[in-house]
């Protein structure tokens, strides 16, 4: 596991790599470069370094309480200071970021990484730097890398990102479409799931989850993030949205005499990524008054078979357990957010625990295709699968589900 922050670059963590997989898009026009954003380079223009950052929502030009980006700001990339705060079991770094007079905003962000597992956590804090009270969201803005491996000019081709979607949805299609094509066959709600299959067309949807969780998954390869954050129920959320996916790409637009063209995408220097974007509540601040967004991003393995996010990892095929001759066969396809065995609890027909039974050893190294056989007691009527971490904590459930009878004559 490696994590690259930059405090230059406005706090980026410019690189996430886990098992040699990268998985943040990094801009190779700005490769190694700083512009500061007084500069004459960057005046009046949005840097677009790539990596993972924080922003204010809401965004706009029409007055003073919204941010007139995305722009080379001190927020976006001025410079900020970097101190380790431990190196010890976990490894925990502080980033403090310079004031903004325009948005009265100050940022910093604590990454902390732990030592038995690739989890990485977020701390990102808002604080008001003025004399007077001023109202914003937070926003953790990240780009994922959508190229395809070991072909940049083209892009992957199974790509998807997930979240859930809201039974009660303020948007019409349970999603809105707020720039480029509203029919954009990207987009879709599937089992309730709001599903984004990455096309090489620029539109930005927002979504009203309460989920708490995002994921993006690389279908070729084989890995998945899974982003956790918290949701409150009935606050205000800048234009309801919970969760904000940005594609670019070419993008449809009118010119001075209305006929409809498709801005240019440069071939020799394609740029392939998706942001995935995680919103606070709107949050009034009092003068020195601070506020924290808690995110949590979970590495693991899996393809775009992926049906849901569990406590302790994703699902890919859902457990089903099915009797046999001399007991019972347990089936399904995950992944796991730590390394440790999975662990099989059985139940009678009233819910009373029978036996837990361990099983194999897991690691989010791997996709988990779970076969295997048990014999077990005749009154055992379903299984529960929990992931037991290497200190034998309960990290929680993968799947249950009821014995169902297998049929034998055919």
């Amino acid at each position: 596991m490696n994590v690259v922050i930059v405090p230059q670059l406005g706090g980026r963590v410019m690189q996430v790599t886990f098992l040699g997989h990268a998985y943040l898009f990094v801009n190779p026009k700005y490769k190694g470069q700083y512009l500061p954003p007084g500069s004459e380079a960057a005046k009046g223009r949005w840097i677009n370094y790539g990596g993972d950052k924080i922003w204010p929502m809401p965004e706009g030009t029409e007055d003073e309480q919204h941010w007139a980006g995305p722009v080379s700001d001190a927020l976006d990339d001025g410079d900020y200071s970097f101190k380790i705060l431990s190196e010890d079991s976990r490894c925990t770094v502080r980033l403090d970021g310079p004031a903004d007079p325009k948005t009265g905003l100050q940022y910093a962000r604590e990454i902390e990484i732990g030592g038995n597992s690739p989890e990485i956590s977020f701390h990102a804090v808002m604080k008001n730097i003025t004399g007077h009270p001023i109202r914003w969201s937070v926003q953790s803005v990240t780009q994922f890398d959508t190229t395809e491996a070991g072909n940049p000019s083209e892009f992957n081709h199974e790509f998807w990102a997930f979240t859930p979607a809201n039974q009660h949805s303020a948007y019409l299609r349970r999603y809105q479409v707020r720039s480029g094509l509203a029919n954009d066959s990207s987009f879709a709600v599937k089992n309730d799931l709001f599903t984004l299959h990455w096309q090489y067309l620029q539109s930005e949807v927002w979504v009203d989850s309460p989920g708490e969780w995002l994921t993006v998954v690389d279908g070729t390869a084989h890995y998945a993030m899974v982003e956790r954050f918290p949701h409150f129920e009935g606050a205000e959320y800048p234009g309801k949205a919970t969760v904000i996916f940005y594609k670019n790409g070419p993008a449809l637009e009118l010119d001075d005499k209305g006929i409809p063209y498709f801005t240019p995408a440069n071939p020799e220097d394609p740029l392939h990524y998706m942001e995935a974007e995680v919103n606070s509540p709107m949050v009034r601040l009092e003068p020195g008054e601070t506020y924290a967004l808690d995110t949590h991003w979970f590495p693991t393995r899996m393809g775009k078979e992926f049906k849901t996010v569990m406590d302790a990892g994703v699902v890919g095929s859902s457990l089903t357990v099915s009797s046999t001759d001399s007991g019972i066969l347990l089936t399904g396809i995950f992944g796991v957010f730590v390394p440790g065995k999975l662990e099989a609890r059985l139940f009678d027909r009233h819910g009373a625990p029978i036996a837990n039974i361990p099983l194999q050893p897991v690691s989010p190294a791997e996709v988990i295709e779970l076969r295997v056989e048990l014999k077990v007691p005749a009154q055992t009527a379903r299984v529960s699968l929990h992931l037991m971490d290497q200190q034998g904590n309960d990290q929680g459930l993968l799947g249950e589900a009821r014995v169902t009878a297998t049929d034998r004559s055919s």
